[in-house]
């Protein structure tokens, strides 16, 4: 666990609202750490691809012939078009839907077009612009950084806790998109608290134990332990939730009773719970708003009762969703108030000071 060795200090309120914040940002944090991507499922066979949000960029990465995972910048080297969106098969090579530059699945360029019409063409000159992918306990994870260290390096025994939720066996069940009216930052803030749950949040006030809370800190990752609470809810819903719910396989009788929460710095979010598991990426849209990716996973072929909780999981998760954007707004409309500075954080906001430390650190780094 990692201890802050000084008072803890919120971000300069600037990062929120200055519009320069957001080109530092990419160059100083999104082009420097591991970014999720998906499942790795998604890219299990020769020929499969995925693209991934990298801050401002995007990363293609494709099972190649060889077996091996191949990531790139999804550019063409002709005229910057996106080669892919999505995921799906594109067979042994990339075909830019521009004009048709051809790129074998290792990135080098195998076609162009009335190639004859280029002076001093040379397609050695001209392969993909090269990224990194990583698996790592089931996810896979992209960055544009060709020194950075292994993702694992960074998590150290987050590997071995999230093992027995056998991600990489999991089914992704559902996924969806959407924005938050706030900063990215402000968003990942709300989601390292729980010191505002017994205001804004009384339904999980009714599940969770919230005097058993807890976060620990590492160096790129934040772990936080929710345990549900004995009591039956006073909502029909949650006390049906609190009844049925049961622990996917690989999982005991004490993962039945607890809700955990993985931040993955800098914008990653796996929220583990006994009958499923989720993930979240936070990424900028804009100075004052998110775009959201989520996904879904659970064990193949779930019961009857199983589907049941699920989606009681998720229809109680829609609420708590719901009313942390509202929260999130009324924070960046305050971030531009003249004179404003933030007050003294808490115990309870640990993990909201890591995420400051870090994002400072990193900016400094950058210059």
């Amino acid at each position: 666990m990692t201890m802050l060795e000084h008072a803890p200090q919120a971000l300069d309120p600037r990062l929120y609202v200055d519009p320069g914040s957001l080109e530092r940002e990419q160059h100083a944090i999104f082009a420097r750490s591991w970014q999720l991507a998906g499942h790795v499922a998604d890219v299990a066979q020769p020929g499969r691809f995925l693209t991934a949000q990298v801050g401002a960029e995007t990363v293609l990465v494709v099972r190649g012939e060889d077996g091996e995972l191949h990531a790139f910048r999804n550019v063409c080297r002709h005229r910057a078009a996106r080669l892919r969106e999505g995921r799906g098969e594109c067979g042994k090579a990339l075909r830019c839907p521009y004009h048709g530059w051809t790129y074998r699945t290792d990135g080098s360029l195998i076609g162009v077009p009335e190639g004859r019409g280029f002076a001093r063409l040379d397609k050695h000159d001209l392969p993909l612009m090269p990224a990194r992918a990583e698996s790592f306990a089931g996810l896979l994870f992209v960055t544009l950084d060709l020194e950075a260290a292994p993702l694992r390096d960074s998590l150290p025994g987050l590997e071995e806790r999230l093992a027995p939720y056998g991600i990489e066996r999991l089914k992704r069940f559902g996924e969806s998109t959407s924005s938050q009216p706030a900063n990215w930052k402000i968003v990942a803030d709300n989601y390292l608290e729980g010191y505002h749950v017994p205001i804004a949040h009384p339904g999980l006030m009714r599940l969770l134990d919230y005097q058993h809370y807890d976060v620990e800190v590492c160096d790129g990752y934040a772990w936080f332990e929710a345990p549900l609470r004995d009591k039956p809810s006073g909502n029909r819903l949650e006390r049906m939730y609190q009844r049925m719910v049961r622990p996917m396989p690989g999982l005991g009788p004490p993962d039945r009773r607890v809700w955990r929460f993985v931040f993955v710095y800098p914008n990653t979010t796996i929220d583990l719970y006994p009958d499923q598991v989720t993930t979240w990426q936070i990424n900028p849209q804009g100075l004052t708003a998110t775009h959201d990716v989520f996904a879904w996973y659970r064990a193949a072929k779930p019961a009857a009762a199983m589907r049941a909780v699920q989606k009681l999981n998720h229809r109680l998760n829609v609420d708590v969703a719901a009313e942390d954007s509202d929260l999130v707004s009324r924070v960046q409309a305050g971030m531009a108030t003249s004179g404003w500075a933030p007050g003294p954080l808490g115990e309870r906001e640990a993990g909201v000071a890591w995420f400051a430390d870090r994002v400072r650190r990193d900016l400094e780094a950058a210059g």
